[in-house]
Parts: structure tokens; C-alpha cells; sequence
């Protein structure tokens, strides 16, 4: 019998007949491999017939159904992750944690396992490294509980069989793409291998009640590499980011059902593991000199106002094309601000190289500082300083005017608890401690000096 094969784009999950450089579906380059089809042997005479050969459903008034009393949830040994999950793990969801190589990922869920393993019996499933390996993290990390076990695998139908046998309150698997399915003969991480392993153990999941934590890797881009239909499945997607190198870490939940997505917690990575950073804007800013270029920012992450300090540093180009550079901070939005410097003021950068960053490896995805940014590149271009008393937060429109910013109150109250005196802030908002900026200009001429 001739074995059938077909090409399925790994980006998207279309399949052609013959092998093509570009998917036509989804337009990615090179992502076509070469899969076997499976013999179809089931009966296709309902099929052809147009009847359906399914049995009706059971179904009761949705009026009728009581209130089932609230899951215990597993608390995860760090308060700040245990808001961000909304309350803990809860029992039976499925999560995906998602982040760079090198963040910190493995070192984060073996704190959470020897926390939960100290009442829960706690499963730590690698397909990546050896038995070995994992020991010497424990170690380093102090988890020696007795309910805290460990197996090497990369069989998605041994992992599923296993959390069918209910033995264990927590499974984690590190990682989706290295499982792989008996029935299918694709390699690991293709788009038929991570669907249907993620279905398999999501469906045990939630058969037996167990809690399940699953790891996976993200593209050159930073966004979940496989099929979107994998964040679709699961309960709460987490994305653990920062810079693997040094600087904070976030850990921030894109999809949770069973609490906000506006929470986020923060750590810092030490040589015993993964600490919580209970007033990081005291930590961000407590190496700060009041130098030109350097503004404070009042931002939010999630729910938690932070402060955080703005770097620019602007030098005079040596060629025709000046450099923009950006650490933490929108390339594209820098740009759009640069222009609006050099139309709406009287500032020329067209022959000066300007470099942007935010101190402490965070990224900003806040449009409040787009103020703060401006006149930190206007301090660094004049060789003016800002005082020391003043916090900065307010968007930038086209027209150099300085427009509102959600949870005002809460940046100023942040800023007045770290002694600031004042806030140059958006006009709208109405309070003593708030000095109104009306549009760019006025404020650059009033404020850097």
C-alpha cells in the first residue's frame, strides 16, 4: 500500500499536496514539512448519506443548575503570582507559561513545585533534561520535599495516562514541543504534535481535577511559537519576560478565566532562585543621579503603579543617517516623538544620534510616557536638568499636546509616598499635587532649566 503524505504549514496548520517555499494561506516562508497521512479505515456511509452519527445530547434548564462550591486553589509561595493567577493554581486548569530561553522559567516553576509540594503531591515532567540536571537546580533551589517527584519524558500519551491515574494534585511539563503522540508521525513541536499532545493532557486535566502547568517556547519575536489553537485550549496564559541577563522580571497573564489580566508580578533572579520585588520603584530608583537626560516616569504595570527611571542620551551624528536606539521603549514610537520634538519645538535632532533607556530591563508598553520620554531626550539635547521634586507622566499627541492618563491617581499617589513634590501631568487631572501641562513646548521652556 503507497503511504500518503501531505505538507503542513507549521505557522498556520494548512496542508498542501506538494511542497511550496511560501504558504499561501498565512504568507510564512520555509515552513512547510512533510507529514504521513494516516489510512481513514471508519465506515463513510452516514457521511455520504448526509445523517449525522452521533446520539443526542443530554441536557438540563440552565436555571436548574446549582452553584457548585469554589475549587481550592494551590498557592504558589509568591503573593504577587498568586494575584496574577487570580487566587492560586486553581485545581483541574490548565496553564502555559511562555517566555524567552534563559529567563528563568524552569527556576520559577521548581519554586512553585517545592512550595506546593510541602502539602500537594507534585509531578515535574522534563522532556528536556536529564534527572540529573533537574537534582542539581532542586538543590540550589532548596526543594527536598518527599512529595515532590520527578520523570523524564517525551511521550504525550504516557503523560496523559499518568495524570489519568490521579495520583498527583500538580503536573508540570517542560515542554509542549518536545512531546510527541504515538499515532502521529510528524517530529516534535509541529503543528499536528502540539495540538493534539495539548488536547490529550488537557482533556486528563480536567478528568481527574488536576492542575496542570505547561511550559512553551516563544519565536524570534517573542510571541508563542506553534498554533494559536494551543492558547485557545488552555485556562491562563502567562508571559514571563524581561531581559535573561539581568533586570527584573515580569510575570504578566494574557488570557486567565478564572481572574484579571491586569495584574503582574514582579521579580529579580539572585543564585538561590527567584525573589519577589515588593516596591520595585524604591529599588529602580535607588542608584539614580539627577544627571541631564534622566526624568522619572510614573507608569503602571497591570495594576501597580511604579516609578521608573527615563535615560536619553543625545550625541552628534558622524553620518548622514542618525542613529535612534531604544532599550525598553518603542522603536516606532520613539521615531513618532522625534518627529514631534522637531516640528512642534525648536529643537533640531536631524544630526544627533539619541539613545533611549529605561533603567532596570523594563519594558514599557504604557503610552503615558511618551511625556516623560520627550523631556528626557530635550534634557539630554540642551545639557538641562529637570528637578529633582518633579515625576512626568502624560501622552503626547501629533499636535504636541500633552492628553490623559488612565490611573492618575494611582501614579500620584506612588510618587508622593517616594517624596516627590510635584507631577507634571496632563491638565485634566484635578489635584494640588499636579502642575498642568497644556502642550510639549510650554512644558519644555518651563520645567528644564
Amino acid at each position: 500500500m503507497k503511504v500518503k503524505s501531505q505538507y503542513v504549514c507549521q505557522q498556520c496548520g494548512a496542508s498542501y499536496t506538494k511542497w511550496m517555499g511560501q504558504c499561501a494561506n498565512c504568507g510564512s516562508w520555509n515552513s512547510l514539512v512533510e507529514q504521513v497521512v494516516e489510512p481513514n479505515n471508519s465506515k463513510k456511509s452516514a457521511l455520504n448519506k448526509g445523517q449525522a452519527s452521533g446520539k443526542k445530547l443530554d441536557f438540563v434548564k440552565l436555571s436548574a443548575i446549582m452553584p457548585s462550591d469554589a475549587k481550592a486553589r494551590l498557592l504558589t509561595g509568591f503573593g504577587e503570582l498568586d494575584t496574577v493567577l487570580g487566587g492560586g493554581i486553581l485545581m483541574g486548569s490548565v496553564s502555559l507559561l511562555a517566555g524567552q530561553p534563559g529567563i528563568g522559567k524552569s527556576t520559577l516553576l521548581m519554586q512553585i513545585c517545592a512550595n506546593i509540594a510541602k502539602k500537594y503531591d507534585v509531578l515535574y515532567v522534563s522532556g528536556e533534561e536529564s534527572a540529573g540536571q533537574v537534582k542539581l537546580r532542586a538543590e540550589r533551589l532548596g526543594a527536598k520535599s518527599e512529595r515532590l517527584n520527578f520523570a523524564a519524558s517525551t511521550s504525550g500519551n504516557d503523560i496523559a495516562k499518568t495524570i489519568e491515574s490521579d495520583e498527583f494534585d500538580l503536573v508540570i511539563v517542560d515542554s509542549i514541543q518536545t512531546l510527541a503522540m504515538d499515532e502521529i508521525s510528524s517530529a516534535p513541536g509541529t503543528v499536528s504534535q502540539v495540538t493534539n499532545c495539548g488536547n490529550l493532557i488537557i482533556r486528563a486535566a480536567k478528568t481527574t481535577d488536576t492542575a496542570v502547568i505547561i511550559v512553551g517556547h516563544v519565536t524570534k519575536d517573542g510571541t508563542l511559537a506553534g498554533p494559536k489553537v494551543l492558547e485557545h485550549l488552555v485556562d491562563v496564559v502567562l508571559n514571563f519576560e524581561g531581559d535573561r541577563y539581568g533586570g527584573f522580571k515580569t510575570v504578566r497573564a494574557v488570557k486567565n478565566r478564572f481572574g484579571s489580566t491586569n495584574e503582574v508580578a514582579i521579580f529579580e533572579m539572585f543564585g538561590s532562585g527567584l525573589k519577589e520585588v515588593q516596591n520595585p520603584s524604591a529599588a529602580l530608583l535607588a542608584e539614580r543621579t539627577n544627571t541631564d537626560g534622566s526624568v522619572i516616569l510614573a507608569t503602571v504595570e497591570g495594576n501597580r503603579p511604579i516609578l521608573v527611571e527615563i535615560q536619553a542620551l543625545a550625541t552628534k551624528s558622524n553620518y548622514g543617517y542618525p542613529k535612534r536606539t531604544a532599550s525598553g521603549f518603542d522603536m516606532n514610537r520613539l521615531n513618532l516623538l522625534i518627529a514631534v520634538l522637531e516640528r512642534r519645538t525648536k529643537l533640531k535632532l536631524g544630526d544627533k544620534d539619541i539613545f533611549v533607556n529605561v533603567v532596570g530591563g523594563m519594558k514599557l508598553n504604557d503610552s503615558a510616557a511618551d511625556l516623560a520620554v520627550c523631556m528626557a531626550i530635550a534634557s539630554a539635547v540642551a545639557g538641562r536638568k529637570l528637578g529633582e521634586e518633579y515625576v512626568v507622566f502624560g501622552e503626547v499627541g501629533l499636535g504636541g499636546e500633552i492628553r490623559s492618563a488612565f490611573r492618575a491617581d494611582q501614579r500620584i499617589a506612588e510618587a508622593k509616598k517616594l517624596g516627590f513634590l510635584h507631577a507634571i501631568a496632563p491638565r485634566t487631572v484635578k489635584d494640588s499635587f499636579v502642575i498642568p501641562a497644556k502642550d510639549l513646548r510650554e512644558t519644555l521652556i518651563r520645567y528644564v532649566k
